[in-house]
């Protein structure tokens, strides 16, 4: 992988695109309780840039930013469809990146974090039953 990496992405609605240009560092699985109740589900999937910076090509004005009070814990999300984008953390030193607000994520995943704070339900996953779409 090339050290600079550019990635453009959006919300659901579509109001809020943007682009991150940047090294890419990492793509972190989050089982944190904190990124399990910000996401709904089992975990976060995040990519981690450093040296990098986000463009807003439209919507900036739609983001909305939260800090987790008394936490270093971040989100920021379209303010139309709830999505989740990205942000700067550690004193803007790390922008991390919803991996679902990009199309084509360009590494897999490089670990679980978190792991003892797993949710009792996100166990063998790929042991249960798959569709393309919802069931009939």
């Amino acid at each position: 992988m090339k050290e600079i990496t550019e990635l453009n992405g959006s919300c659901l609605c579509g109001e809020v695109k943007f682009e991150i240009i940047g090294k890419l560092e990492s793509f972190y699985l989050c089982h944190c309780g904190w990124c399990q109740k910000d996401t709904g589900s089992a975990h976060s999937a995040n990519l981690f840039f450093s040296k990098a910076h986000i463009r807003w090509i439209t919507g900036k004005e739609r983001v909305t930013n939260y800090q987790l009070p008394e936490t270093e814990h971040y989100k920021s999300f379209c303010s139309i469809c709830g999505s989740a984008l990205p942000n700067l953390q550690m004193n803007g030193k790390v922008v991390v990146v919803p991996a679902g607000c990009i199309r084509d994520v360009p590494i897999e995943p490089t670990a679980h974090i978190f792991i003892s704070k797993r949710a009792n339900w996100d166990n063998g996953l790929e042991k249960i039953k798959m569709y393309d779409k919802v069931p009939e």
